[in-house]
């Protein structure tokens, strides 16, 4: 099995689906509504903990989100709340009027 991960938007699901050789490793689900995108749950399989998947679903989703330009970010999931913490540079998407997991 390889170890790259790919991460893709998934939004019959609502989620960001990260998997490693072909095998769903996490997801991190969404909400949307109007101009916000709340992520309300990420989750890693635990065969997969520990090899940056949740890392790279955050900065995939994103990245994602960035790019569309029309979205700002609601970190609901502590996980993502968390991840957003310690990439300031990304704290551009996340909507002022909208506290964050950890503060809640």
């Amino acid at each position: 099995m390889s170890d790259d991960i790919t991460v893709q938007n998934a939004p019959d699901r609502s989620r960001y689906e990260a998997r490693i050789g072909g095998v769903l490793a996490g997801f991190s689900q969404y909400q949307l509504a109007d101009d916000r995108i709340t992520f309300v749950h990420t989750e890693v399989d635990t065969k997969f903990e520990g090899k940056g998947v949740g890392s790279a679903i955050a900065r995939h989703a994103l990245d994602d989100v960035r790019s569309r330009g029309d979205l700002t970010v609601v970190p609901s999931c502590p996980f993502i709340a968390a991840w957003l913490d310690k990439h300031p540079d990304y704290q551009s998407l996340v909507r002022q009027d909208e506290g964050s997991a950890k503060s809640q």
